[in-house]
């Protein structure tokens, strides 16, 4: 039986039209047309030409009551990813809410560097990799789908945010085979197994002083743990930089994601620990990340 049609027939052309409208008036100016487009893909389930063939049909009742449900989120101030329930990282679609971050292509670019890293170490392919404070799952498992490893483990001190990560391997289909899921803080989490035999450490850890301001909807939505790090942001970097050395295979490499203004004083604790730095930047020009190759053996 088809679905069934709203009562009143509408097109989803016309409630296209009318959701960028309701997204203009509640104060969203910016990509308006964009969410409105996106936000009609999540409730018909059509993309592109297909979206574009609807537009001329009738509405379904079913669709309207989603479309209505994500309007109303979007115009409380809910960011748009977690009213989508997911978002793009690379070549992957993950699955977010609000027990983790948004992924940001900042976050991107430190996966790109990780993978590069691993190319460097094994062109041949393999490699084990700890993602460390996973979140969503996003860097670890992007290094998964793009390159043939032998071991990923995806560490977080949120189980929620595991459970996230969980769904987004689930996704993949790769379960028990290369990837696992470990909970604890930061190398606690890390089985002795791995001592000195990684090939590349990378995590995008909380940095963002407790004194900082942030924009309202990260605020609000996003969860605190994953953000804050003390009162210079550098508690939790201060940790894997101290800890690393000792997980790493000789020439192995940390990749770190942090503050611009936290990259020189991170860069001198690295190289007093053993590691020869770069400096990378972001798509915005700034200085974002940092590859720490170990350039001795590891210590134990």
């Amino acid at each position: 039986m088809a679905e069934e049609t709203v009562e009143h027939t509408v097109t989803w052309g016309e409630l296209l039209a009318e959701t960028e409208g309701l997204l203009r008036r509640s104060g969203i100016v910016d990509n308006t047309a964009t969410e409105a487009k996106w936000m009609m893909e999540e409730a018909t389930g059509e993309r592109g030409a297909g979206l574009i063939d609807l537009l001329g049909m009738e509405a379904t009742v079913r669709g309207v009551s989603h479309l209505d449900q994500m309007v109303e989120r979007r115009v409380a101030g809910e960011p748009i990813q977690y009213v989508l329930g997911s978002w793009a990282f690379r070549t992957l679609d993950l699955m977010v809410d609000q027990r983790v971050l948004i992924p940001r292509p900042e976050t991107e670019v430190v996966a790109g560097l990780a993978i590069a890293e691993l190319d460097r170490q094994r062109p041949d392919g393999g490699g084990i990799v700890i993602d460390l404070g996973t979140g969503s799952g996003a860097i670890g498992l992007s290094i998964v789908a793009e390159r043939a490893v032998s071991r990923v483990l995806l560490t977080d001190a949120s189980r929620d945010a595991l459970s996230v990560a969980r769904a987004n391997l689930a996704g993949l289909g790769l379960a028990g085979r290369i990837v696992e899921v470990a909970h604890g803080s930061w190398f606690g989490a890390v089985p002795n197994d791995l001592l000195g035999e990684c090939d590349v450490i990378v995590s995008n850890p909380p940095y963002v002083r407790t004194t900082d301001d942030l924009p309202a909807a990260v605020v609000d939505w996003e969860p605190a743990t994953a953000l804050h790090a003390g009162a210079d942001g550098l508690e939790d970097l201060n940790l894997i930089v101290a800890e690393a050395s000792r997980w790493l295979r000789p020439h192995g490499a940390l990749v770190l994601e942090m503050d611009p203004s936290q990259v020189s004083i991170v860069s001198q604790r690295l190289e007093a620990g053993g590691f020869l730095t770069e400096v990378q930047q972001d798509l915005a020009g700034l200085d974002r990340a940092i590859v720490a190759r170990l350039a001795g053996p590891a210590q134990r």
